[in-house]
């Protein structure tokens, strides 16, 4: 099992694990902008940076300067010390609630970012993942990758979750089978997972799961 799996951010608060990879965003990797909690003048750049990204003045859309927005969010309040202080910080018009959302998308798992960097998954579903309990937001997350889920999808599940509503039975309520996956396989190995599958009188699924999960526990 990944030791990220089921936890926060791992790596340090505010720095571009994600944006700075070029396989993830190309030749923006080398714009990505990180932001140090325990250096006073990358604290007051983050301030500029959450004002900017909560005006509407920079971000729009464009998943990557959302992303940079929501680490500055995350290193502003870990500089300061608290939401409330980070909102009086960043300037008027800048909410409690605003920086807290998007602190939080920026400590989901880099698993979930990366997809978040991609354009897979929109930021603004991002918010409603990293709002779910810890152990729960991948199986939201590869949900909404799977089942193409619209931000207003994950939303609904998302409430039903903090509602107290189990993460699998919120996703059948909406019709999506936890863990279903659609994938191609190079036609010799199709051939021979349904041969397999066939004489051992399983689903190919169960076949499938049985040889990741000893691939992965060998990792």
């Amino acid at each position: 099992m990944s030791e990220e799996y089921g936890s926060d951010r791992e790596t340090p608060v505010g720095m571009p694990v994600v944006r700075a990879d070029p396989e993830i965003t190309g030749e923006r990797a080398a714009e990505a902008i990180g932001f140090d909690p325990d250096d006073s003048e990358s604290v007051d750049e983050a301030a500029e940076v959450v004002y900017e990204f909560a005006t509407g003045a920079v971000g729009g859309n464009d998943h990557v300067l959302m992303l940079r927005g929501a680490a500055a969010c995350a290193a502003l309040v870990r500089g300061v010390g608290s939401y409330k202080d980070a909102a009086e910080r960043a300037g008027e018009s800048v909410t409690v609630s605003f920086i807290r959302k998007w602190a939080r998308v920026h400590d989901l798992p880099q698993s979930i970012r990366r997809h978040v960097a991609r354009g897979h998954i929109a930021p603004t579903a991002a918010k409603h993942i990293a709002r779910v309990p810890a152990e729960d937001r991948y199986l939201l997350a590869w949900a909404s990758l799977d089942a193409e889920l619209t931000v207003r999808d994950i939303r609904s599940v998302a409430s039903a979750i903090n509602n107290g509503t189990d993460v699998e039975a919120a996703l059948r309520n909406h019709d999506i089978e936890p863990g279903g996956l659609s994938m191609g396989l190079p036609p010799e190995l199709y051939i021979e997972l349904r041969h397999r599958a066939s004489m051992e009188n399983r689903e190919p699924g169960a076949v499938v799961a049985d040889a990741l999960a000893e691939y992965f526990a060998t990792e």
